[in-house]
């Protein structure tokens, strides 16, 4: 038996070098590595200004701050994504209002638009698995004179915009393509996350990436947005021990999110390689897709088509027909083979806080419906064809058995 883990950190010797290089350099908290990362995502992306967080949910939570979003004011979101979504909105004081999925996993439009309030200052959808939503449509929805009329804004930086801001929750899409642009560059704002698991890891952390329209001044957005990262501080601690003046000054009630460079070390090694890590989740995700494109019980995920390319972060697969119980029976009979796999993800609506809170599961069909008949697969860098034929063999095995059919002769 093989036992193969659902999905370990990448970490060769080049990672180990590079940290140990920052361990030597006497400087381990934000100062240049950090900004190094981001001017790499900027080169990699496309987008206009990068700053470096230590989490997807601290970025979120800070840009939507800073952005003046608040109590009284409501975010879209989509009721199938991980919590961190609406929670960022509920920690500044905001409200989610849950929108059900439209084509596969990602966000209705037609959904976003029928939620749309004069309360409502931001969208936020969610690649999930590394497939980006249509934010040609998003884009399009919040330019509508009609959609604009209502809106009220609340800060500076809400007038300037004069309308909705739309935020891409890419946690999963560093990588992906929508009509030959990369995700960091498809909207107002973009947040990445380098959490362990993710395409590209700093252990802990992520990047809070601007793509405004014309009139924002991405260089000042940047440094407006990376002091109120530390506190509202004028000066950071890098700065203030590379000369000049030690004085500073607290400006406004900023919060600490910013990211070290002992975290960033990581990142920038694997975004320097990342085009050959890319390279190999995509090889496995077509591994599957031809193993599982032969069998009529299986719903594949969206991979690649003629407009948009997956970062390949996640390979969710469906199962024709399963309830959520018997899914959860099929997990208990693959778990036994060695092969780790997941569930991505239970809908906001169906965990304790949210149900608690008023959020109905009744009210996102098409949430239900993906989230009850699926499974995530391993998909890594470093997966073998022998693993890879393993995991393929215990999932089927294991379908097989827990519904009593019989595998098709010379499949």
């Amino acid at each position: 038996m093989m036992k193969i883990p659902f999905s370990p950190p990448y970490v060769d010797e080049d990672v180990i070098k590079e940290v140990i290089d920052t361990l030597n350099s006497g400087w381990i908290t934000t100062g240049p590595r950090v900004k190094a990362l981001e001017d790499l995502i900027c080169e990699y992306t496309g987008c206009k200004a990068a700053l470096g967080v230590n989490s997807w949910t601290s970025g979120a939570m800070l840009f939507m701050k800073w952005m003046g979003i608040g109590p009284g004011d409501e975010v879209i979101v989509p009721a199938y994504t991980y919590s961190a979504t609406a929670l960022a909105v509920l920690n500044i004081g905001a409200t989610p209002v849950m929108v059900d999925c439209g084509d596969g996993f990602g966000i209705s439009v037609d959904g976003i638009r029928k939620a749309i309030t004069a309360k409502t200052k931001a969208i936020m959808p969610v690649d999930i698995g590394g497939w980006p939503c249509d934010y040609d449509a998003i884009n399009a929805l919040v330019e509508e004179k009609e959609i604009k009329s209502q809106f009220v804004p609340s800060s500076s930086f809400q007038k300037q915009l004069g309308r909705i801001t739309v935020i891409s929750d890419a946690a999963h899409s560093i990588g992906a393509l929508y009509k030959g642009k990369r995700s960091g560059s498809l909207c107002d704002v973009t947040i990445f996350s380098f959490h362990a698991v993710k395409n590209v890891t700093t252990a802990e952390g992520g990047a809070v990436c601007f793509n405004l329209p014309k009139g924002f001044d991405h260089e000042e957005c940047y440094r407006l947005l990376r002091r109120f990262a530390l506190n509202g501080q004028t000066k950071d601690a890098f700065t203030k021990t590379t000369g000049g003046s030690w004085r500073y000054d607290i400006v406004e009630q900023g919060m600490k999110c910013n990211l070290p460079d002992l975290n960033a070390a990581v990142g920038l090694v694997q975004l320097r390689k990342y085009d050959d890590l890319l390279r190999q989740r995509k090889e496995i995700f077509e591994f599957y897709e031809r193993a599982f494109s032969k069998r009529d019980w299986a719903i594949l995920p969206y991979g690649k088509t003629e407009n948009r390319e997956s970062s390949y972060h996640l390979y969710a697969l469906r199962f024709k027909g399963l309830t959520e119980s018997q899914r959860d029976e099929l997990i208990d009979l693959i778990t036994p083979t060695g092969v780790s796999v997941n569930v991505h993800f239970v809908p906001m609506p169906m965990l304790s806080f949210f149900k608690e809170s008023g959020y109905k599961i009744d009210h996102f069909p098409r949430a239900f419906d993906q989230y009850q008949n699926v499974i995530t697969l391993p998909i890594y860098p470093g997966l073998t064809n022998d693993q890879l034929n393993y995991i393929v063999e215990s999932i089927e095995a294991s379908y097989y058995k827990l519904t009593g059919k019989t595998k098709a002769v010379g499949l």
